[in-house]
């Protein structure tokens, strides 16, 4: 079995137990949205500027890696057209169950990002890919169809982990034991940390491939910030672990 089948699989169990970043909106955030007054994440604590997006009423938008029914329900309420694609079945769930109590229509696509993009060359508005490729062992394909799918102009939303979370093992934020890179694909001991945490099977990436990759891509980065894990030691003590990102296609 592949490692992205094994970590749907592990994401699927994660959301039927009740985790934090598969628990849909509800009816009165929804409303809300559509009264104008919304805030979503691309990481952990803060919210994306709203002035990143611009106008979203009629743009073309892919939650990419972003199933949940958290992100995409807002954006339908403030009038966006709303693709989503996501390899973890139970996350696409939640997704069609927020559509169809709300009564507003989404485009559901179940695929693995690791693989070339389901769609056409220049046919999106905006990416919004939150903190989700740390469960991929290369990054720079996906910014490179990224770069394809969206349109002149189009523009990148994405949260990035700054591989600081992955010195540590097994929980204990006191003590580096690891190296980097942090690949479990190489490195049996990495493998057995995650196995022992229940935490999938992810990877570490550096600047160069996260910020680097975007601009080998042909993206231009508009703006950034960082923040937290939004618990812990790190977060007690204002260790920055990720990265939001905003770059756009040039004309």
């Amino acid at each position: 079995m592949d490692y992205q089948t094994i970590n749907s699989e592990i994401i699927d169990r994660w959301v039927k137990e009740g985790w934090e970043w598969g628990v849909p909106i509800d009816h009165d955030t929804f409303e809300a949205a559509k009264r104008g007054e919304w805030d979503v994440k691309l990481t952990p604590l803060k919210y994306v500027p709203h002035e990143w997006f611009g106008e979203l009423r009629g743009k073309r938008i892919l939650g990419l890696a972003s199933g949940g029914g958290q992100q995409m329900p807002i954006f339908a309420a403030l009038g966006a057209e709303c693709t989503v694609l996501d390899y973890s079945d139970e996350q696409l769930r939640s997704e069609r169950l927020v559509a169809e109590r709300e009564g507003y229509s989404i485009n559901i696509v179940k695929a693995d990002m690791t693989k070339p993009l389901p769609f056409e060359d220049e046919c999106f508005d905006i990416i919004f890919h939150p903190v989700s490729n740390c469960y991929v062992e290369e990054v720079e394909p996906i910014w490179r169809e990224c770069f394809r799918v969206l349109k002149p102009g189009g523009i990148l939303l994405a949260g990035l982990d700054n591989g600081i979370n992955y010195l540590f093992a097994d929980g204990d934020e006191t003590m580096v034991v690891n190296s980097l890179p942090f690949n479990p694909l190489k490195n049996p001991e990495h493998m057995r940390q995650l196995e022992n945490g229940d935490s999938g099977v992810q990877f570490s990436h550096t600047l160069e491939e996260q910020i680097g990759g975007q601009l080998r891509a042909g993206f231009c980065l508009t703006d950034l910030f960082e923040d937290t894990n939004g618990e812990g030691r790190l977060h007690e003590l204002n260790v920055p672990s990720f990265i939001a990102t905003r770059a756009f296609k040039p004309l």
